[in-house]
């Protein structure tokens, strides 16, 4: 993995992330936009974690933390290169964030739906709370 960068995102990245989550993400969310993505790198500038190989974009994850809970969203890597520790390389990071930030423990979203995600975030040490569920509302 000597070749796998990983670094935080920038604004100047928004558009390139943007692309890539409607390739390699699974589901969308409200805030896939421009706005939204501006507004975490605003917010939090060391939050969403790219993954790049030779200058190409192959994984991201968010590693938000807002003082109270660690939460992982938006785990993606290109299907081109999936399988080769990338996943691994961007959780570890965000662990890392988390631990220097004080965190204790790791949410992560994902859908039900998504069993090969089930299998990456199990590989990682996680595991499915059953008794909880997620209840939103859109403003």
């Amino acid at each position: 993995m000597s070749d796998l960068d990983i670094r935080h995102a920038a604004l100047a990245d928004i558009d390139t992330v943007l692309r890539f989550w409607r390739e390699a993400a699974e589901g969308t969310s409200i805030s896939d936009d421009r706005d939204g993505v501006a507004r975490l790198l605003t917010t939090d500038p060391e939050a969403l974690l790219l993954a790049e190989r030779g200058g190409v974009l192959t994984g991201t994850v968010i590693a938000g933390f807002d003082g109270w809970r660690c939460s992982a969203y938006r785990l993606a890597v290109h299907p081109d290169h999936r399988r080769q520790g990338i996943a691994t390389a961007l959780l570890e990071a965000a662990e890392q964030r988390f631990t220097s930030l004080g965190g204790r423990r790791v949410d992560a979203m994902v859908l039900e739906t998504n069993e090969q995600a089930h299998h990456t975030w199990a590989a990682a040490g996680f595991h499915r709370e059953g008794h909880w569920r997620r209840w939103v509302k859109p403003l």
